[in-house]
Order: structure tokens, then sequence, then C-alpha cells
């Protein structure tokens, strides 16, 4: 066997449409696109969305808001959730991981300032809220940011 031999599977080829080639061939005439109308004509393509005239979907439907194109999105962990933590103990994103407190961690994480917490831990994190901070401070501990 060699490439000279190769041919497709049984069935798996069909032969083009031959359009316009008279009576006989099934598509004679009008070649398969009936009478008249628009999509009869030579460049007779609707584009996406018209719909004849009438005011398209798109432009009936309300706009509202705004999304920007970089706006950061972070994981957000209290500080009530923190305190399953260890005094001393370091408290970053792998750390936060293995507990599950953070799943997906975007574009960072966020501490917020929900909640107590009395032991002293070192947080490191990406952004801290004011009031996470100077709870975190307070309490003896260190918030890093990374």
């Amino acid at each position: 066997m060699d490439l000279s031999n190769l041919k497709p599977a049984i069935g798996s080829t069909k032969n083009r449409k031959r359009i316009g080639r008279g009576k006989g061939s099934g598509t004679g005439k009008t070649a398969g696109k009936g009478h008249k109308g628009q999509k009869a004509r030579s460049g007779g393509s609707i584009k996406a969305g018209f719909e004849g005239g009438q005011m398209p979907l798109q432009r009936r439907l309300p706009k509202r808001g705004f999304n920007p194109l970089n706006k950061k999105v972070y994981a957000l962990v209290n500080l009530a959730d923190l305190a399953q933590f260890e005094a001393g103990s370091v408290v970053d994103a792998e750390a936060l991981s293995s507990v599950g407190l953070v799943g997906n961690l975007r574009d960072g994480i966020k501490v917020l300032g929900d909640g107590d917490i009395t032991a002293a831990l070192t947080v490191k994190a990406h952004k801290f809220s004011k009031s996470a901070a100077a709870k975190i401070e307070s309490a003896g501990g260190k918030a890093e940011v990374i």
C-alpha cells in the first residue's frame, strides 16, 4: 500500500451540486433559488439581526450600566473566617485555599472587616479594608500587602 492507492471510504464523499445546468439536472432555470424575492437576486444576502425594516431586537431592548474592561474582581475573605487559624500563624493564599475559604484566586484576595479577630495573625493579602487592617493590628497581628 502506498499513497497512490488511497481512496476515501465508500459513501463518505459526494459530488458537488452543479446548479443552473439545464432542466434535466434538477437545479436548472432558477438554480434552486425559487422565483423572485431578495434571496433570489445577486448580492441578496440578509445581514444578521435584520428584521425586514422592523426595529431590531438588539435596539429595542434597554441598555443599562457600564462594564469596565479592566475591572478587578477579588476573592473576598471576612475576619470572622480567619478565627479558625491558630495564633501566630501566617495566613496567605495557600493557607486560605487549603482550608477552603478561597476557591478561585481571580485578581487577588481582599480581607474585609466583617467580624472580630482575637488571635495575633500575620495576614498576607492583595488588599485590606481599613477596618480589617485596624482590627488585625489591634489584635497584635500584621496586615501585609502582597
